[in-house]
């Protein structure tokens, strides 16, 4: 199809305005990081490294990061484990409710996250009486990052198909075997993808944690939400706020990159 001129030039204006408006705050973000006055007067008249080292010495801030990163390891591994086994069994059987189970599965991450939230923390105090803190957290996490990871390994399995399996099969390979030598090599990508971005999508959660989290447990963003509207504490929360921009867009950039990857190896063979 032949787009004319004056549309292709609309198109260009129209999507640097959309990635203006989402990545110029975000460059504000780490610009004031920098920024030497407290109060990110703009533009700013001087540089400065003074609060990434304060930052670096922020015992909460280094606490709630410690958090994030056991949250999100553990949450991870439970999604590799239950959405990777949850793909296997929608797409290589046929049972009654298959569509069901598969809509789901895929409904935690469709619901608005203070509905996951209150619901999760209605089950945990009242349903199981437990009290709200890591493992809360962690389970919480799981149930939206399991959709992650499911939806890398299916869409997977599904490109495969199962005649390599099955020829491994003829030529007299037991199950565990040709799990470890066809199925798993073909599917490493699509794990390592979706491990990344739930692991993404796990340290960069807020609205769910703070209705699963306890008193003695928080995670960045809610450090980042709790003190920043402290005058002292607000150069630091945009240094942490640069961190975590970085550190959420290398993931998802890794991710990217490994489907592209496999896409390229699926269409070569």
């Amino acid at each position: 199809m032949t787009i004319s001129r004056p549309t292709r030039i609309v198109l260009r204006c129209l999507t640097i305005l959309i990635l203006g408006v989402i990545y110029v705050p975000l460059a504000l973000v780490v610009v004031n990081s920098f920024n030497v006055n407290k109060t990110f007067a703009w533009p700013p008249k001087d540089f400065t490294l003074e609060w990434w080292k304060r930052a670096a010495e922020s015992q909460g801030a280094l606490d709630a990061l410690w958090v994030s990163v056991r949250v999100g390891l553990a949450a991870t591994v439970i999604a590799l484990v239950l959405g990777t086994m949850i793909a296997f069994a929608l797409q290589r059987f046929r049972f009654y409710g298959r569509e069901a189970v598969s809509l789901l599965v895929i409904l935690p991450i469709a619901l608005p996250g203070i509905v996951t939230g209150i619901a999760l923390n209605n089950a945990f105090r009242t349903i199981f009486g437990w009290e709200l803190g890591f493992v809360t957290i962690v389970i919480a996490h799981a149930t939206f990052c399991i959709v992650t990871v499911f939806n890398n390994v299916i869409a997977r399995l599904r490109r495969m198909g199962s005649q390599l399996e099955q020829a491994s099969a003829d030529l007299g390979a037991s199950g565990l075997t040709t799990f470890r030598l066809v199925t798993f090599p073909l599917l490493r990508s699509s794990l390592l993808a979706g491990a990344l971005l739930a692991f993404a999508l796990s340290f960069d959660e807020i609205i769910v944690t703070t209705f699963t989290a306890g008193a003695q447990e928080q995670t960045l963003p809610i450090w980042i939400f709790n003190n920043l509207f402290r005058p002292n504490q607000a150069p630091i929360v945009n240094v942490v706020a640069a961190v975590l921009i970085t550190v959420s867009v290398i993931p998802v950039w890794l991710a990217q990159k490994l489907s592209g990857d496999a896409e390229s190896m699926g269409a070569g063979r």
